[in-house]
């Protein structure tokens, strides 16, 4: 089967987007698919199966795309046809310029259409102040609809939330609901001890962007809410345009700095396992790979019941979720978890065998049978 993945974002795996992107290549290339990749990376130009187009150019605005760790591309119809023509089945990535092109001409040409959904309305419309503003996220669903997911044969949800949220605004679609899956690299470490400046610290750790939807400043509230405020180690693993504000925010509420850092995904395994608590405090969430991740290597998660967000599902007991921007609930969450050891510990066992369902090969079967299918049935069966 020739596949061509479409992505209007690539770039580094510093975003949840990119790493399905690179996960769904890698998958499909292990088992023998051709794989045309088209995206706006310069440095990937001369690499086998890549078709590089230009990325867009924000003009007074490129600082900000720049700050948010993004490079979006701009369409170029020579590229799309050289990559789409001859191909089984085109994937889109994201609902942007260069997948509505694509998808568009896919189409045209016959060619089998499936898309993720990997942007959720808030993601768009926080960079403009709307993000609580219902109407604008239901005008950027239907922008959504209309940019790709209406040339699609078959759409890939990775979470029912998301599903029922899309289709509550543009109606009934062709689906699949399938996890991205967690990387073979994440799982359970027995024995891994604590880097020396946190043996007598609580170690708390969150995995996410430094964004507004993802809501750290509640997690850095609540920490500092805590009875064990003094003894609270926060870990914030990740990158983004809002970590010089957490910093300046921290700085002002916790007597012990926060860690800010970027962690490669060997790094990133240690620090889960030697942690004693993973928070996901974010507001607006499809899937949330970093919450999994953080199960995957048997952490008990505090997570916020935010009906915008799909992690609230992978709660196991109210002891699980707190609510979804209040720190003082928050703090009462954590100090359970710190003051309940043995019970953190069942817990634990109880998130080894409830991540199962996220394996990374499960998953990328059901996305490889996905393609065939619509593949299939485009030729006819």
């Amino acid at each position: 089967m020739v596949v061509t993945i479409v992505c209007d974002v690539l770039g580094d795996e510093n975003n949840g987007t990119s790493m399905a992107a690179m996960h769904l290549i890698g998958y499909l290339e292990s088992k023998g698919h051709e794989v045309r990749i088209i995206c706006p990376d310069a440095d990937k130009k001369g690499k086998p199966g890549y078709f590089i187009v230009p990325a867009m150019n924000f003009y007074l605005f490129n600082g900000y795309v720049k700050k948010n760790g993004v490079n979006l591309a701009k369409p170029d119809r020579e590229v799309i046809r050289a990559a789409v023509d001859g191909a089984d089945v085109v994937h889109v990535m994201m609902p942007f310029f260069l997948g509505h092109h694509a998808a568009k001409y896919a189409m045209e040409q016959g060619v089998a259409v499936t898309a993720s959904f990997h942007c959720q309305a808030e993601n768009l419309t926080n960079h403009f102040f709307l993000m609580n503003i219902p109407a604008a996220n239901k005008l950027a669903y239907k922008a959504f609809y209309q940019s790709v997911y209406r040339y699609c044969d078959a759409i890939h949800y990775p979470t029912q939330f998301i599903c029922d949220t899309f289709e509550k605004h543009v109606g009934p679609t062709n689906h699949y609901i399938i996890s991205n899956g967690v990387d073979q690299k994440f799982g359970y470490m027995p024995g891994v001890e604590k880097p020396g400046p946190y043996k007598d610290k609580i170690v708390i750790l969150f995995t996410g962007r430094y964004s507004r939807e993802k809501s750290h400043k509640v997690l850095i509230n609540g920490a500092a809410r805590s009875k064990y405020k003094d003894k609270i180690q926060l870990i914030l693993a990740g990158s983004g345009p809002q970590r010089e504000n957490l910093i300046r925010h921290a700085r002002k509420k916790l007597p012990i700095p926060p860690v800010f850092r970027f962690f490669s995904h060997k790094e990133l395994v240690e620090v889960i396992n030697y942690a004693d608590l993973y928070v996901h405090p974010a507001e607006i969430e499809i899937e949330a790979i970093s919450c999994v991740e953080a199960i995957f290597c048997g952490k008990t998660p505090i997570i916020s019941n935010s009906k915008r967000s799909a992690t609230r599902h992978f709660a196991l007991s109210e002891k699980n979720l707190f609510e979804c921007n209040n720190a003082a609930d928050l703090a009462a969450k954590i100090d359970y978890w710190i003051e309940h050891p043995h019970e953190r510990e069942e817990c634990s066992r109880q998130y080894i065998d409830f991540a199962k369902q996220f394996s990374f090969d499960s998953c990328m079967e059901k996305l490889e049978q996905m393609l065939l299918d619509m593949a299939k049935e485009k030729q006819g069966g």
